[in-house]
């Protein structure tokens, strides 16, 4: 009997020391866990919390909590490229609307001089004013456009349309503007129409703002052209132009806001780098794709605005 009470009394003893002995050690793993945690913190490091351990509740603790400073330094990443695409944002539209703004103060100082200025030359000043004017209200107008479809809770209407139809309404609205620039125009629109689900406005901007793009810039190689081909479930649109070709280290920023081609195709225009923006941001909205090739060899550069095609 009393061997019996010894026995009980020193398995007790040794279950007590174990369960003492475990807690303390889970204390000490707990302890380097929340000091790994606090380093991690205090010095914004992108290390793990590596604490060796052969209990499974803690080991499971830790691949959480690196999950969560995964995703902290994701973040905090993504944070960090915003902020800079705001700064950089912020620098290129001050400096696309201060100089309109220059140029316009210029031409008040001319029109207040008394008796500096013809009849004629008054006229002129006064158009050019006008047009700098509008220049600055159009471009005020695509930055406002262009925050308004980054926005969260932006949304067009989609329903079925067809994309032969709206492109060549399209062509049509701007012929008269090609013809006068001397270009040839290549139109390939096939008579059977192309449907997709999408929303007409937004492809007309976006086919306006390509078009406008391959005049500014392309007009000098005498060509524009727009094709409409079919892919089986995908139906493309192409637009393109005979213009010098854009140089490949430009050709992944061109969608990029505020980034402008101008010392990638035609250096005589500036343009306000937003309207490519826009089109891939309304492209995105109505599920589509849409990409750059361009070649300066073969002098020809292309946008491609892909959909998936509606067959009933």
């Amino acid at each position: 009997m009393i061997l019996l009470l010894c026995v009980i009394i020193g398995v007790l003893a040794v279950i007590i020391g174990w369960q003492w002995y475990s807690r303390r050690k889970r204390n000490q793993i707990i302890l380097e866990i929340t000091s790994g945690i606090s380093n991690i913190l205090e010095y914004e490091t992108t290390e793990k919390v590596l604490v060796p351990t052969g209990d499974d509740p803690i080991q499971q603790l830790l691949i959480q909590i690196n999950r969560l400073l995964d995703n902290k330094q994701k973040v905090f990443a993504d944070y960090a490229r915003t902020k800079d695409s705001q700064r950089k944002m912020i620098s290129n539209m001050s400096h696309d609307l201060k100089t309109p703004l220059t140029v316009i103060l210029g031409y008040t100082e001319k029109l207040n001089q008394k008796n500096s200025l013809t009849a004629q030359e008054e006229e002129q000043v006064i158009l050019r004013l006008n047009e700098k004017v509008n220049g600055l209200i159009s471009l005020l107008n695509q930055f406002f456009d262009l925050v308004k479809i980054e926005s969260e809770d932006y949304d067009i209407a989609l329903s079925k349309i067809s994309l032969s139809e709206v492109c060549r309404n399209t062509v049509l609205e701007f012929y008269d503007l090609l013809i006068s620039k001397n270009l040839r125009v290549e139109i390939d629109i096939p008579e059977q129409p192309y449907y997709f689900h999408g929303n007409k406005d937004a492809l007309h901007r976006i086919l306006s703002n390509l078009i406008s793009n391959s005049i500014r810039y392309g007009s000098d190689g005498g060509v524009f052209g727009l094709t409409v081909r079919d892919e089986g479930e995908i139906v493309a649109v192409d637009v393109w132009d005979r213009g010098k070709g854009i140089a490949e280290i430009h050709q992944e920023r061109v969608f990029e806001r505020l980034y402008t081609l101008d010392d990638a195709r035609n250096p005589q225009f500036h343009g306000s780098g937003l309207g490519l923006s826009i089109s891939k941001r309304l492209t995105e909205e109505m599920n589509g794709t849409i990409s750059l090739s361009s070649s300066q060899a073969e002098k020809k550069t292309t946008f491609t605005c892909k959909f998936k095609q509606l067959t009933y």
